[in-house]
């Protein structure tokens, strides 16, 4: 299925030498519905795009299935106005899945994915302790840089996220973009589990602000460090700290912020990416 995930539109562009008529590219943006066993689950505004790695990684960063192996399919369908993306878990996957829906108020297009339950919103996350992954300074600012040019979209429309995965000596093995900071995250998740890319092995870097669902995701992929281009919150910083995970945000060039776990990054220069 294809739908091109820009398009272009006539504007009035006012400059200094005055108005003029012109065109521009910009992203689409459309509904997005996950369902499983014939019931909508949520609905996301998203890029038209990488649907089975967006209902993947959606899958396992919510925790709806463990592994790639729960699932027995993936149908994408285009229903005109929007996306249906219908999902069938194996049995010992879909019974954990009904119980859970049992416990939830009901699904809601939101950035909490469907979930008003508070219990839900504030999950805990996954211990990321473990992972000896350690990056040089070099690497956090390289990464960004790295995954700056592996946005065909954002470089035609400025209007799109992405989310790449950065190994030291690799660089980005894996980057997806779309209008959703959340999405595109949850689109890089189901590219690793689909091409067999251990999450303890890179550190996740995006380019958005990194919120507690930003880490809660992070954390389910397995990643140690996450890395952004601008701020944290509050809640992302604690959730980050007690998770074990590294968060560096506000990386400018040259420079950036450790706000927890910075034994992770050393001073030197990053290993050489060919």
């Amino acid at each position: 299925m294809t739908r091109p995930p820009i398009t272009s539109t006539s504007r009035l562009a006012r400059r200094a030498s005055g108005m003029s008529a012109a065109n521009r590219m910009v992203p689409e943006e459309t509904p997005v519905a996950f369902s499983y066993a014939g019931t909508t689950h949520a609905v996301m505004m998203a890029s038209p795009a990488d649907f089975e790695d967006f209902a993947l990684g959606f899958s396992l960063t919510e925790g709806i299935v463990s592994s790639p192996d729960e699932i027995e399919a993936i149908e994408v369908e285009d229903l005109g106005a929007g996306i249906d993306i219908q999902i069938r878990l194996k049995d010992t996957a879909n019974t954990r899945f009904e119980a859970r829906r049992r416990r939830l108020a009901g699904p809601v297009g939101c950035g909490l994915c469907g979930i008003e339950s508070i219990e839900e919103a504030m999950r805990s996350v996954g211990d990321v302790r473990q992972p000896a992954l350690t990056l040089a300074a070099g690497d956090v600012t390289q990464s960004v840089k790295m995954l700056s040019r592996l946005q065909p979209l954002h470089a035609e429309t400025g209007a799109v996220h992405a989310a790449g995965f950065y190994v030291p000596g690799k660089g980005i093995v894996a980057a997806r973009e779309d209008v959703g900071r959340h999405n595109a995250l949850d689109k890089l998740a189901g590219a690793l589990a689909r091409s067999g890319i251990e999450g303890p092995s890179g550190a996740v870097v995006v380019t958005s602000r990194v919120s507690v669902e930003m880490v809660q995701k992070t954390a389910a992929v397995g990643a140690p460090i996450i890395i952004a281009v601008s701020a944290p919150t509050a809640l992302a910083i604690r959730t980050a700290e007690e998770a074990g995970m590294t968060l560096v945000a506000l990386v400018r060039g040259e420079e950036f912020d450790i706000f927890t776990h910075p034994q992770r990054v050393t001073t030197g220069v990053a290993k050489h990416v060919a």
